[in-house]
């Protein structure tokens, strides 16, 4: 199966992430794709955290679920949204959630990011818990390839990356691909993005996409980029260093099978 990670260096406003979003997705499409999956924020990085309330929408209504409902449906895509600002019970704050759309623009699958981002090194300071409400439940989804494979996926989102034990449940409940959109920041990225996208991949033997924010954006700020794609061998495949574009590569479910029938770690877990 082949697939696409699509990587932006997305601006403080709405409407130009979407063209540009459009345009990789129809790039995508044209590649021979069946599952394109955006970045972390590919709506809006805005100037300050507190711009994506703006954007909020309600779970199943809205431009932003619109646009990539209608992207799936038109361009016969399976769409992972990044992320979007999903509406909460309190106005101030909104989950970072990544959903998933059909080729038919249905919505089959929502993550909401569990592990909230918190750094400070004396100069750049963040904290996601100021304006974003965490989720508590994995999901996983199912998708029947054009081959007749089923390729079980597990969601994530960027910081969750750190924590091993979220992706070794998916792997317990038998997921194949891992897809992990992200806005790892420069500082952060250059030190542990390659490592840890290849330790997940590695220890759970599976594929592992990455689509990421990559480059300096209209707010100052600058994400590191490196969008992969990881083989269950812990094997980068193919890369996109900075700016917006495809990342694609080919999924081979023989070459999984093979790499856990000749070592069955996860056969030998006992915790």
């Amino acid at each position: 199966m082949k697939v696409a990670a699509l990587q932006m260096v997305s601006a403080p406003e709405l409407a130009p992430n979407l063209q540009v979003a459009r345009g990789l997705l129809e790039q995508a499409a044209e590649a021979g794709a069946e599952l394109a999956v955006l970045p972390e924020y590919f709506c809006l990085l805005g100037r300050k955290d507190t711009d994506k309330l703006a954007l909020q929408e309600a779970p199943g209504q809205g431009p932003i679920q619109d646009f990539l409902a209608r992207a799936a449906r038109e361009l016969g895509l399976w769409v992972v949204g990044g992320t979007l600002p999903l509406s909460t019970a309190s106005p101030e704050r909104v989950s970072n959630s990544s959903l998933v759309w059909s080729p038919q623009g249905e919505c089959v699958a929502r993550y909401d990011k569990i592990h909230l981002f918190c750094f400070d090194n004396g100069g750049e300071r963040y904290d996601e818990s100021r304006v974003l409400t965490a989720g508590s439940r994995p999901c996983s989804f199912e998708l029947p390839s054009r081959d007749g494979e089923v390729w079980r996926i597990g969601l994530s989102v960027c910081y969750d990356l750190r924590f091993a034990e979220l992706y070794r449940l998916y792997a317990a409940q038998g997921a194949t691909l891992l897809l992990v959109p992200s806005a790892f920041t420069h500082t952060t990225g250059s030190a542990h993005w390659e490592t840890l996208l290849r330790a997940r991949a590695i220890e759970n033997l599976a594929y592992v996409l990455a689509p990421a924010q990559g480059g300096l954006h209209d707010n100052g700020r600058r994400t590191w980029g490196h969008s992969m794609l990881v083989d269950p061998w812990g094997r980068v495949q193919a890369q996109r260093p900075e700016g917006a574009g495809l990342v694609l590569g080919e999924l081979d479910m023989g070459q999984l099978r093979q790499c856990r029938q000749q070592l069955p770690a996860l056969t030998h877990r006992v915790l």
